[in-house]
């Protein structure tokens, strides 16, 4: 994939802080003025998930993220936000999260937050074995301080917040 050169990379930036501020209107005229050549790019994809998330709008938001899959499919962004998105939209939920992430996990099995989210969707469904199968994942695959103080703050794990703080 070709990347990104200015011009495009400066109105990718101020589209990017145009979000952190709150203004997706203005994120949106940035990315508007990326060479229409570069707008599938992966990069962009990413901004423009972004702003739809922002405004969860997440029927777009799904369409990008399946966007970003087919144009990088060795980005785990894309599987985790396509994830994020379909358990969100209305003909979407848990189970669909889990369906749609559980084939990332073997593709990257040094990303830990693909585990953590399949453990957050299987606690959230009652099956706290497979929750907790996925959560010692993520903990061998990331930072096992920083993840386990993410976990005792999650409200999608509080049913094993118990267990954990023995972890």
């Amino acid at each position: 994939m070709t990347n990104l050169e200015p011009p495009d990379t400066h109105h990718l930036s101020a589209a990017v802080g145009w979000v952190e501020l709150g203004d997706c209107k203005e994120a949106r005229a940035e990315l508007a003025k990326i060479a229409p050549a570069f707008r599938s790019h992966r990069d962009v994809l990413e901004a423009n998930w972004l702003i739809e998330s922002t405004e969860q709008n997440w029927k777009a938001a799904l369409e990008v993220a399946r966007s970003l899959i087919q144009a990088d499919p060795d980005r785990s962004f894309g599987w985790l936000q396509q994830a994020y998105a379909l358990r969100r939209v209305p003909d979407g939920g848990l189970q669909a999260a889990w369906d749609a992430l559980l084939p990332a996990a073997d593709q990257f099995p040094k990303e830990p937050t693909i585990p953590y989210n399949l453990s957050c969707y299987a606690c959230q469904m009652g099956r706290l074995d497979d929750a907790r199968d996925w959560l010692r994942r993520a903990l061998e695959a990331g930072d096992k301080s920083s993840i386990k103080l993410m976990a005792l703050s999650d409200p999608d794990l509080k049913p094993l917040w118990m267990e954990i703080k023995s972890w």
